[in-house]
């Protein structure tokens, strides 16, 4: 059984041309760029947020969104980054609408994953260096966990970080230095304990 057509010219586009096809308003093509990079998407928004149930909604309305924005892309070959950018960005303005119940929940979070680590279970499995991580991640703030997560974990440059979080580039390593910074520290007294 041969693939559709629709299927086949899918396959063959581009980024620039699917994204222009979706400010055209074709559905497919908003389906094809999900199929490629909702993941990708997800993963950096999920390093971002502490509380995790927001993630499916911010990579939702990253996508919903393309067909207004599309039309802003600067032709890259790939919108990978563009993406991760425009996720992060959104879960860092939501979060800044609901500051006080956020804070109230991100100190509940770091509660209950203090506790848990005190398992003997959990701390012989192999993922307790994840779970270090994770809060040592959760302790940054959300501009500096931000930048750190889309430079140091989805390999986006500086430049590019500036631009999806509307900041200046000097702005983004000053935060990326001292996201490392904090880390560093975090990580070496987790290690101490």
């Amino acid at each position: 059984m041969s693939p559709r057509p629709h299927a086949l010219r899918l396959e063959a586009v581009g980024d620039p041309q699917l994204l222009r096809d979706i400010a055209s308003g074709d559905l497919g093509a908003l389906g094809e760029l999900y199929d490629r990079y909702a993941r990708d998407v997800w993963r950096a928004v999920r390093r971002t947020l502490v509380d995790v149930t927001d993630v499916d909604d911010i990579v939702h309305a990253t996508f919903l969104g393309l067909p207004r924005i599309a039309v802003s892309y600067d032709g890259r070959a790939s919108c990978r980054n563009w993406l991760c950018g425009i996720a992060v960005n959104l879960g860092v303005r939501q979060r800044r609408g609901n500051r006080r119940f956020r804070r109230m929940l991100g100190a509940f979070a770091h509660t209950v994953s203090s506790r848990s680590t005190r398992d003997p279970e959990r701390s012989a499995s192999s993922s307790e260096e994840l779970v270090v991580l994770d809060r040592a991640l959760a302790a940054l703030s959300e501009k500096k966990r931000a930048v750190f997560v889309l430079i140091e974990l989805e390999g986006l440059c500086a430049e590019e970080v500036a631009q999806a979080l509307e900041v200046p580039t000097a702005t983004v390593r000053t935060r990326l230095f001292h996201a490392r910074r904090e880390l560093k520290v975090a990580l070496e007294r987790e290690g101490s304990k």
